[in-house]
């Protein structure tokens, strides 16, 4: 009965739940990177609204892109052949000039028409991702992504053709670190590519591993303010112990929070919620700046709070 009644008690706070409700990536929030999944286990990444498109090519919020970009098991995704073909449909001038991580640019014939790239392998592929300057609806009659999308789509893509929801200006606003200028990539650098911690509330809360949780390039990108490191066999060196930053109301909050416990189905978990609750909400500022929840592969411990913050009411 205690048991039952120190569940109830627990709440998320207004301004988590205002945050959440506010979340355009909120139907899938809570997907997290696995290192144990098989190839079709990628399909955790469609919304459900995306599962049940019928049309052919759906819109995909650019989180949830990014998440699809940073999906990692022993290798990262992108290392995998058959996971994504991201297809930038612009001018070649302004893809040379900088486009999305890995994407390639879309070919067309000589009269301007989108052909499917040589090899696209299309039937193979977990994702086929397209996008141009900024669609932002499949009813835009002039979007070079929609008429790529569907193209891709009448030539047996697998699955839905996804298309970027803002195009490239919405997405490399929200991720300029994920911009670039290279054009080819040779697998045994998509075998090293560096992944980012997977974004459970947009622009705001992450899920890390350990090793992502101590890059400097990370913390600086994601602009990473406080770490909970949900696991007893680590240390957070980034954040010291007593170091502070300014948080709601303009308080002096700390930058970590420590919850000690095994990788084991025997911790008391629940016991440790109201603490973090309290700690990430203490750090919902609307200043731009991230949190980080993180364990050692970010596949158990981390995702278990991430599922359990957004499930309490």
């Amino acid at each position: 009965m205690a048991r039952k009644q120190q569940r109830c008690s627990l709440r998320r706070s207004p301004r988590l739940q205002a945050l959440y409700r506010g979340s355009p990536n909120k139907q899938v929030v809570g997907v997290v990177k696995s290192e144990v999944a098989e190839p079709d286990d990628a399909n955790a990444l469609v919304s459900l609204s995306e599962a049940m498109s019928t049309t052919g090519t759906i819109l995909l919020d650019c989180t949830e892109v990014y998440n699809i970009l940073n999906q990692a098991g022993q290798y990262p995704r992108l290392s995998d052949p058959n996971y994504l073909l991201l297809l930038d449909t612009r001018q070649s001038h302004d893809y040379s000039e900088s486009h999305i991580i890995t994407a390639k640019y879309a070919p067309r014939n000589d009269i301007g028409a989108f052909t499917v790239p040589h090899d696209a392998e299309l039937q193979t592929k977990e994702h086929v991702v397209v996008y141009d300057s900024n669609t932002s609806s499949l009813k835009d009659k002039n979007s070079t992504a929609l008429s790529c999308a569907k193209l891709m789509w009448e030539m047996e893509s697998k699955n839905p053709v996804k298309i970027i929801k803002g195009g490239y200006e919405e997405f490399s606003a929200m991720y300029p670190f994920l911009r670039t200028q290279k054009i080819v990539y040779m697998p045994r650098e998509l075998d090293v590519i560096n992944t980012y911690p997977v974004e459970i509330i947009p622009g705001f809360l992450y899920v890390a591993t350990f090793g992502q949780s101590q890059d400097q390039k990370i913390i600086k990108d994601l602009k990473v303010k406080a770490n909970v490191i949900v696991a007893k066999e680590i240390n957070d060196t980034v954040f010291a112990a007593e170091s502070t930053t300014l948080g709601r109301e303009e308080k002096r909050v700390n930058q970590k929070l420590s919850v000690p416990i095994d990788d084991n189905g025997e911790e008391d978990l629940h016991s440790h919620l109201s603490d973090i609750v309290n700690f990430i909400d203490d750090h919902f500022t609307n200043d731009g700046r991230t949190v980080l929840l993180t364990s050692t592969l970010g596949i158990s411990r981390s995702v278990a709070v991430a599922i359990a913050l957004l499930h309490v009411e």
